[in-house]
């Protein structure tokens, strides 16, 4: 995987975008380079290959998806980019250059942009969420470092829409209509305590957009996909459609019946409205440019300043959580790893990096019956195996490891397997 060097586009008059040059008004200081770790060339182990594939079909057969497209890359070792099982029960072959829905990992961009703001003095993170959003009054002690960091104390709103999402996929979202579904819970004090909220990030990006009378697409081209080079990623419009105009991973969720649920026919959600998931779920993106993005978003290589320290004051990610399992910057500290992992209607993801050595794994996979979970294990059964993959010729393997083992997430897949069983007659 290499990441090659682009121009960073800069807000100098808000609204003005010219796509490749740099804006009027800005100094040589804008222009952006990120050179990623040297990749060795070719393929992991064979060893470490098959026991990633083992993986891979364990996960599938445990989730009820039938397909997964997954990215491994040891800049020491190899790589390992795979399409792995069918769209569909007895479909076609799932192939590594299908357009999915990445769902969580949007979390990470919308917080890019944000900081790439600070960066510019464009807004500031200690803003109050009302200076930018009405109807958020009782907000008024809630910043948008907070709604980045999931410390606004807001619930979610997936538990209130969820079935909406899925009976009508093609449904046009408002922000602040979706995010309210969240805000009407009851909250805990902001400031201190991690609460996962997609209201926090739906908010996060209208507020951005308000301060800078540009669309949440536009200011991610901006500041996240266009600087990293990431031609396949971006923030679809509201109007329902699959991922994109090329090869698409089909998105698919399972119909419950008694006992179980119904794995012999999913139901096909691929064409969806991105505004079920706007700045907290919404982006589409291929395999590729996820992986790319997720070994450049660990380094933090959009950054033009160096403070504030984005990841620097982890929360833990939930109550009793282990202590190298922490949650603030819009994503998951696992470890080593800065990363994300989630779901939206079809599709479960998760995308993962170690800043030091570049280590990367991602992985999407076609049925978001169970959540976040099978990705979530997935990725973190992967990145154990495969950080063990011994160091190519004339290369030497760095000292990294992880605080938890493949065979402990393969029994995590495992216990949590869903009951396919037949529908009834």
């Amino acid at each position: 995987m290499q990441l090659l060097s682009s121009r960073r586009l800069r807000a100098a008059v808000a609204g003005a975008v010219a796509l490749g040059l740099v804006l009027t008004g800005c100094s040589t200081e804008d222009a952006f380079t990120y050179t990623p770790p040297e990749q060795v060339e070719g393929s992991l182990p064979d060893e470490t290959v098959a026991a990633m594939q083992d993986a891979v079909a364990g996960a599938l057969t445990a989730s009820g998806a039938t397909g997964a497209v997954v990215g491994v890359w040891a800049p020491w070792s190899g790589s390992w980019v795979a399409g792995v099982g069918t769209q569909e029960p007895g479909g076609a072959e799932v192939g590594t250059d299908m357009s999915f829905r990445i769902a969580d990992v949007t979390r990470l961009m919308t917080c890019d942009v944000l900081y790439g703001l600070v960066d510019e003095g464009v807004v500031e993170l200690d803003a109050k969420v009302p200076t930018y959003v009405s109807g958020v009054a009782d907000m008024k002690d809630v910043t948008l470092l907070d709604l980045c960091n999931g410390t606004s104390g807001a619930a979610s709103s997936e538990g209130i829409v969820k079935s909406a999402w899925l009976n009508t996929p093609e449904r046009q979202w408002e922000p602040l209509e979706l995010a309210a579904y969240g805000l009407g819970h009851e909250r805990v004090a902001p400031h201190t305590t991690y609460r996962d909220s997609d209201a926090g990030y739906i908010l996060l990006g209208l507020a951005l957009e308000r301060a800078t009378g540009r669309t949440a697409s536009e200011l991610i081209e901006q500041y996240v996909t266009t600087p990293l080079g990431l031609e396949e990623t971006s923030l679809p419009g509201a109007k329902a459609a699959p991922p994109s105009d090329g090869p698409v991973l089909k998105g698919h969720y399972l119909n419950a019946v008694e006992g179980g649920f119904d794995c012999t026919a999913p139901v096909d959600i691929t064409t969806l409205s991105a505004s079920s998931g706007y700045t907290d779920s919404g982006v589409v993106s291929t395999i590729e440019d996820l992986g790319r993005y997720a070994q450049a978003e660990a380094k933090q290589a959009l950054r033009t300043q160096e403070e504030p320290a984005r990841f620097a004051a982890p929360l833990p990610a939930y109550q009793d959580a282990p202590a190298w399992l922490q949650a603030t910057g819009g994503g998951f500290l696992v470890g080593s790893m800065i990363g994300q992992h989630g779901w939206t209607p079809g599709y479960a993801t998760a995308a993962y990096s170690d800043p030091a050595t570049g280590f990367t794994v991602a992985v999407a996979l076609n049925d978001s019956t169970a959540g976040a979970k099978f990705a979530q294990f997935l990725a973190w059964e992967l990145a154990a195996l495969a950080s063990k993959a011994p160091a190519a010729s004339g290369q030497t393997a760095p000292d990294f490891g992880l605080p938890f083992t493949a065979e402990q997430y393969h029994q995590a897949i495992a216990d949590a397997a869903i009951a396919c069983v037949a529908p009834p007659a």
